[in-house]
């Protein structure tokens, strides 16, 4: 028989989204996360829907400090080349943000997609559907920690090259995420990006259309 759920599980799913953080360095703890609470995550990353049950996803589990090094020193490289494109009060900022925690984070993880060498139910049309699966499991990985009041940290700002050569990834897999992970001193209320004012939240209605888009 299929579970049903009732309001109180979809409150508490609610607060969960609502709740979820991108969390940085300088909010780490140094306490140890468990190899049975990492199995957990990767557990509800595998339960993320994939186009044509593909199951396109690879997960490298990173605890060597020298691996860390290498995937910092490719932040470090391309933070430069991030920090260049902004001018004014906007340079002044990026440059105050911490916006990794490689190091100070237990665990990271290098989650890759690998193509199929053969054709993929509902993949044929829509190129990426496989790129959109992993991220979707690693949206339920995210999700998961925060129930467990695990932090994760999204760090976009590397060398996807780099990072492959560092845990030997195959020529053909792609990185998505690279996910900085461990137990945090607090969970912000709000965005940190929402609280320093580099951006606002949209309203619904500016990205909410029905039918079709407004001309």
């Amino acid at each position: 028989m299929s579970k049903s759920f009732n309001e109180t599980d979809c409150q508490i799913l609610e607060e969960i989204l609502r709740l979820r953080r991108d969390v940085r360095g300088n909010y780490f703890t140094d306490e140890p996360v468990s190899k049975a609470l990492i199995s957990h995550l990767i557990k509800a990353a595998l339960y993320a829907p994939s186009v044509g049950y593909s199951q396109p996803w690879q997960f490298v589990v990173i605890r060597n400090e020298s691996v860390k090094q290498q995937v910092y020193q490719s932040f470090k490289q391309a933070n430069a080349v991030g920090s260049s494109l902004f001018l004014g009060d906007k340079k002044r900022d990026y440059k105050a943000l911490k916006l990794e925690g490689i190091l100070e984070a237990p665990v990271n993880i290098a989650i890759f997609y690998k193509p199929s060498k053969t054709p993929v139910l509902g993949q044929t049309s829509m190129k990426d559907m496989g790129r959109f699966s992993v991220v979707c499991a690693i949206q339920n990985l995210w999700l998961m920690a925060r129930a467990l009041n695990i932090g994760v940290g999204w760090v976009s700002i590397v060398d996807a090259q780099q990072v492959k050569q560092a845990v030997n990834a195959d020529e053909d897999a792609e990185l998505i995420g690279y996910l900085c992970i461990g137990y945090v001193k607090e969970f912000l209320d709000e965005p940190e990006l929402k609280q320093k004012g580099w951006a606002e939240q949209k309203n619904s209605q500016d990205v909410v259309f029905f039918d079709s888009f407004p001309r």
